[in-house]
């Protein structure tokens, strides 16, 4: 579906570099709906039989829609993925796989889907792969293989696909092989009940099928990529928003170790849940919503399972859409509020995963851990409690004071989950470096009589197209990028290609590729005021420097304690009520120290 011209202009706006970036109908608007050109040069032979695919606009060479796992439906719905079968003759990978099954967002899905109506196949797990143009004959071997960068997109581990991030421009500028993967969503990838756990392996008991499936597609990375160029032996996963969390559940997973080499965090958190929750609402969370219990009750109410059916058999008889009905709640951005990802004991230690970090029983490799300024931004366009909207354009701000404050501690407690706690458990574990980063990137153009600059700023994945090293996003793109930034921002997706590749090859950021930048220091908590972290921003704006900021949650409670933004106790506690319910970790003592004090 697509939108009249103004609110489409509205909503590329958020969609340009969100975690909604992989809807639908960012995939509409920057490819040509039907398979690419097929280009001769492009064939290669692997183990599963050969393959071919096509150009990109850039020049790279890329095989779109290979399978890594056998279609997860039927018998294998809510089991641990298994290596794809051969095929028979050569495979034309030149279109985009299905997306797996989950709700369109307010923007809408493909054409005909409306926002909150159910899309996508369970026959969805498949991976792209771009290269730099090779011909058949001169494809690198041996010790020049070239780096392999993994990409797990996000959208709250519930909506999104691979088909709109486009790697050609990263592998074809910086030598590197770039593959986006897919792997089951929402109920699909995440999905606990003891009907499912009964004479199941501990792989198929454990709710985590998402989880196995990003683990299955490292799998064929490691079997096949060989015949595309890279080097099995240096693997980056990177991830952006859920992809974040992701890359963060294969540090921990046991399952995942030696299949990857260096990772990257971008806007995630190990926010793995205690397994029990998947099921019921845990003690310490009454908000968790859609547990597999709430959800298989609704089914029974609507006569979508019957009384009488063995439950396993009849849930994996239920068509997806059926399935995805039974899940409740706002719609309007896709994503399902439900428990994913679980401490399972198997795939994921049932351990807390900061004391896993800490203690040091994760898969330890050079990691890259970052956040961007203004994260909070990109969801407070939506709340109607903030800004003033009509037929969802947002028309103005109601008070820029309440709103700027709650980017600010909403974004401060992202980054503490996310980067700094992390790094700091990490980096006390000994071991590989730990990198840290914030990304603030803040000049958006005026549109109309909004300032994007500050009602987005350096929001949540606007970091993903520096990374990738491509603005071009077909008619959105003039939207948040026009030729006014273009030389800043060009700039410093430049460098940031530099340092994410100069990461992918050696294990250290270090001055970038060619050496030329700033060099990028390890976080040390040993020497406190030297830099722990990069501040990624261009030359205008103070340019790449390190900053030796560090966030404490004591810290920041004393902050919002102090803040004269806030005129009583009662909004104090406000705003920590929110940060409790989208973060979490939040005691009475908190509530104290930042200022909830009731009489």
């Amino acid at each position: 579906m697509r939108l009249p011209h103004a609110r489409s202009l509205f909503y590329g706006t958020v969609l340009l570099c969100g975690s909604l970036l992989t809807l639908a109908c960012g995939s509409d608007d920057l490819e040509a709906s039907g398979p690419a050109t097929r280009d001769d040069a492009t064939l290669r032979t692997t183990d599963l039989g050969e393959v071919v695919g096509s150009l990109t606009p850039s020049g790279a060479h890329v095989w779109r829609g290979i399978p890594f796992a056998r279609p997860p439906v039927g018998e294998r719905r809510w089991r641990a993925p298994e290596a794809p079968a051969p095929w028979q003759g050569t495979l034309e990978a030149l279109d985009h796989a299905p997306p797996c099954p989950q709700f369109a967002t307010f923007a809408g899905g493909p054409d005909g889907v409306g926002a909150g109506e159910p899309y996508g196949k369970e026959d969805c797990l498949y991976l792209n792969v771009f290269a730099p143009a090779f011909a058949a004959n001169e494809v690198p071997a041996g010790e020049a293989r070239l780096p392999v960068m993994v990409w797990i997109h996000g959208g709250g581990n519930s909506i999104g696909d691979a088909s709109v991030y486009d790697g050609g421009n990263l592998a074809q500028s910086r030598d590197v092989i770039v593959v986006p993967i897919q792997y089951r969503l929402g109920p699909f990838g995440w999905f606990r009940h003891e009907s499912l756990r009964q004479d199941a392996s501990p792989a198929d008991a454990s709710g985590n099928y998402g989880t196995l499936d990003l683990i299955q597609a490292l799998h064929w990375v490691k079997a096949h990529i060989a015949e595309f160029g890279g080097d099995p032996g240096n693997v980056t996963v990177f991830g952006e928003s859920a992809g974040g969390t992701d890359v963060y559940t294969l540090l921990l997973s046991p399952l995942a170790n030696g299949l990857f080499h260096r990772a990257i965090v971008q806007s995630g958190s190990p926010g793995v849940r205690p397994a029990s929750e998947g099921e019921e609402p845990g003690a310490q969370e009454p908000q968790s919503h859609n547990t597999s219990t709430e959800v298989v009750a609704r089914l029974r109410e609507s006569g979508a399972i019957g009384d009488g059916e063995p439950l396993a058999a009849a849930l994996r008889s239920l068509a997806p859409q059926e399935i995805l009905a039974g899940y409740v709640g706002e719609r309007g951005l896709g994503m399902i509020d439900m428990p994913k990802v679980f401490r399972d004991g198997f795939v994921l230690p049932a351990e807390d995963p900061y004391a896993v970090l800490a203690n040091g029983t994760y898969n330890r490799v050079p990691t890259i851990v970052g956040t961007n300024r203004d994260e909070q931004k990109l969801f407070q366009v939506f709340d109607p409690e903030l800004v003033q909207s009509a037929l969802g354009v947002p028309l103005w701000v109601r008070d820029w004071s309440t709103y700027d404050r709650q980017a600010d501690y909403g974004t401060k407690f992202w980054k503490l989950a996310g980067v700094d706690e992390p790094a700091r458990s990490m980096s006390a574990a000994g071991g590989h470096a730990v990198f840290a980063y914030r990304f603030d990137w803040d000049e958006e153009p005026d549109f109309l009589w909004l300032d994007f600059s500050r009602l987005l700023g350096a929001a949540h994945a606007f970091e993903i197209p520096f990374v990738f090293g491509s603005f071009e996003l077909g008619p959105l793109t003039a939207i948040g990028f026009d030729e006014s930034n273009a030389p800043g921002r060009l700039r410093l997706s430049e460098q940031m290609t530099s340092y994410w590749t100069e990461f992918a090859r050696t294990g250290d950021p270090g001055r970038g590729r060619d050496g030329n930048l700033p060099a990028w220091a390890r976080w040390d908590d040993s020497r406190p005021t030297a830099g722990r972290f990069l501040l990624l921003d261009t030359e205008a704006d103070g340019g790449l420097r390190m900053s030796a900021d560090a966030l404490s949650k004591e810290g920041i409670l004393e902050q919002l304690a102090a803040d004269q933004r806030y005129s009583s106790a009662s909004e104090r506690c406000a705003e920590l009520e929110r940060i409790a319910e989208r973060r979490g970790q939040l005691d009475a003592a908190d509530f104290r120290r930042g200022g909830c004090i009731q009489d």
